[in-house]
């Protein structure tokens, strides 16, 4: 009787089109490609692999170990997914560039839908329009996210003590746009950040491309403590969470919605909306029901 072959565990820390970098349990990095024409796999995927040929630096992925998160984004058109297996999504912010709240809102959305903690990170706090954009998010910290201000540019040894906590011991996504500071992050707390993803590059024959996907960095391997940056992106859909859904994943509203007279309730117009009454009182911000309200017009579009 054959032996079934036993497969390597691997994990996924870079891909680009359908080449992948897999790394081994001991730290050794190789390409590996997936069987079939169509591969959903991600940055933070566990797989199985083997070896091509015997040789130790290329192989073939075999089976995709059960996840305990996905984060993604989905329009009426695409499902774009941003990695998997996740501890935690730290949302990058600054002063300037302003940050958008709808954007914001929606990845928390995606977050809270997937079950993964969320921290909100607020950079260049030594610009002049601080308080404001730090008056915006209040709500949030009401909420009670974590907000986290600082200056990496001005004060970085003081912002990295606080930061460093926040990730040891985690596997956390890092998500913002362009012009926050996000780069300034990944190349100060690793300084070898710039050659890995050279050699990635070079290894997936992705030249400058590479600066486009998704990558893993460990902080510190030996206390699992990884950091994902991910590019940035305009248009964030949530087209995965059904209209009668929203609520639930938006803390200051779900709140307050069990308190509504009706229980097909949409807080938007209905009498005795216990969600309406906050929002008079001040207890949910007219920006968050405002949002609210685009993203429930957005999701009860018909879905062709």
């Amino acid at each position: 009787m054959t032996r079934p072959v036993e497969l390597d565990l691997g994990l996924v820390v870079a891909g680009h089109g359908r080449h992948y970098i897999v790394e081994t349990p001991e730290g050794h990095r190789l390409i590996c490609h997936p069987r079939g024409k169509k591969s959903a796999l991600v940055v933070g995927d566990r797989v199985r692999w083997l070896p091509v040929g015997g040789d130790q630096d290329e192989g073939v992925i075999e089976h995709l170990e059960p996840r305990r998160n996905l984060l993604f984004r989905q329009d009426e058109w695409k499902t774009k997914s941003f990695a998997a297996n996740l501890d935690q999504l730290l949302i990058w912010l600054a002063v300037d560039p302003q940050f958008s709240e709808s954007q914001l809102t929606r990845a928390l959305i995606a977050a809270e839908s997937a079950g993964i903690d969320a921290t909100i990170v607020l950079n260049k706090t030594d610009l002049p329009d601080a308080e404001a954009q730090r008056a915006r998010l209040a709500p949030y910290r009401a909420m009670g996210y974590a907000v986290i201000e600082l200056s990496l540019k001005h004060t970085f040894d003081a912002a990295s003590g606080t930061l460093n906590e926040r990730l040891a011991g985690r596997t956390t996504l890092v998500l913002g746009p362009s012009g926050t500071g996000k780069s300034t992050l990944i190349n100060a707390l690793l300084p070898g950040a710039r050659a890995q993803v050279g050699e990635i590059s070079q290894a997936l024959n992705s030249g400058r491309h590479t600066t486009t996907t998704t990558q893993w960095y460990w902080l510190d391997r030996a206390t699992n403590s990884a950091l994902i940056d991910s590019p940035g992106f305009q248009e964030f859909g949530l087209q995965q969470i059904e209209a009668q859904q929203l609520p639930a994943y938006m803390p200051d509203l779900r709140a307050h919605a069990g308190g509504c007279k009706f229980y097909n309730c949409t807080h938007r117009h209905e009498p005795g909306c216990a969600v309406i009454a906050a929002v008079e009182r001040g207890d949910i911000s007219a920006s968050r029901w405002r949002i609210y309200g685009d993203l429930l017009d957005e999701l009860s579009r018909t879905r062709w």
